[in-house]
Parts: structure tokens; sequence; C-alpha cells
């Protein structure tokens, strides 16, 4: 049986990030392989990939907005994410959530803080660009908020991400959610059970 490595490149303002991250704990519990969580900066890739956000780059295109919300309501109802709420405050500038993200990764309290910062931008529906909405949901669940403010200023912290963004660009990514089974990219929510037969097949090698 061969090693898969299996990579979820992510940002928080995704709400199909949000949506496969919910997903992914089944898919891992079904193949017995985790997922390795890469936060990136997905404004950064999008400038360099030339890449817009799906409400801009379908805005003129008649009826196609209309069927990106039938999907993304298929798949909810399907997977019975019922916790799932549209964010008021979207498009939100996630910059300081996904530095902290890395900083979370260094402090050993990544996967809980995923959760939160999830929950908080699709569950709860928050600001999470307004630095007194973060530092409190920080403080809520239990986290050192002062401690993530020292360290988001850290050059290394702050490089890293950049890093993480450029490489995503460098391997094929252009948005986010997009996965990697090895060196096969897969990008949406909607290509998650090829990601899930991907792994199969790997690991029957």
């Amino acid at each position: 049986m061969s090693t898969v490595q299996i990579d979820f490149l992510f940002d928080f303002g995704s709400p199909n990030a949000y949506l496969s991250h919910k997903v992914i704990p089944d898919i891992e519990a079904r193949t017995g392989v985790r997922f390795r969580y890469v936060p990136i900066l997905l404004g950064g890739l999008f400038k360099m990939t030339g890449n817009r956000s799906p409400g801009e780059a379908f805005a003129d295109i008649r009826n196609k907005l209309e069927y990106e919300h039938l999907e993304l309501k298929r798949f909810v109802e399907r997977h019975g994410l019922t916790a799932f709420a549209r964010n008021p405050h979207f498009p939100v500038n996630t910059l300081q959530i996904m530095r902290r993200a890395i900083a979370a990764q260094r402090e050993g309290v990544f996967e809980r803080y995923v959760d939160v910062v999830f929950a908080a931008m699709w569950e709860r529906g928050l600001k999470m660009d307004d630095p007194q909405v973060i530092r409190q949901t920080l403080d809520e669940a239990g986290f050192d908020a002062d401690r993530f403010d020292a360290l988001v200023q850290q050059d290394d912290v702050k490089a890293e991400l950049l890093a993480n963004t450029q490489q995503a660009f460098e391997r094929g990514a252009f948005g986010s959610p997009t996965f990697f089974v090895d060196d096969q990219i897969f990008f949406g929510k909607d290509r998650l059970r090829d990601v899930e037969e991907a792994i199969q097949e790997k690991k029957g090698n």
C-alpha cells in the first residue's frame, strides 16, 4: 500500500472551502488518509492568476449565479450541513485571519483554530476582517488573542503565508478549495468524490 499525500488549499473567505472542511472528516474516515490543510491567501492567488470571485466573474452571465447557488444548496442538503449560513459581510478581507492560521500552526492549535474561524465566517456570519471581532472570537474560544496579535506581526509568519500562496500558484491552483492527491489537482467542493476515488486508487497501488 502506497503513502498518499492529500493537500487542501484553503482560505476562510471561501464558502466552498468551509463546506469542504465539513465533509473532509467523512472522507478521512472512509479512506484512512488525513488531509493536510494548507493556508493560502485567496486574494493574492487571484492576482497571480487573473482570477475573480464567482460573484464578479459570473455577474453578467445570465442564469450562471443562480445555478451556482442551486449547486451550493444541493451540496448543503446532501451532506446535512444545516449550520451553514451566508455571511452578510461577504466579501471579507481574510489577510489577518489567514496569517493567524499560520500562527496557529506554530502554536499547536491549528485544527481548533480552523474550526472556530470557519464557524465564525459561515455559521455565525461575523465580520472577520474587523480586528475587534477577530479578538473577541478568539477570546471566546479560549485562545490568547494578544499572543496571536504579536505573532502575525512577525516577518516569518507573513512570509510563510505568501510562500504557501506562491507555491499554490506554481502547482497550478487558481482558487479555493483546491486539492492535491500527490501531484493530481482537483478544484472545488464538487470534486471531492473524485478526490476520494483518487485516494483509493493510490492506496491500491
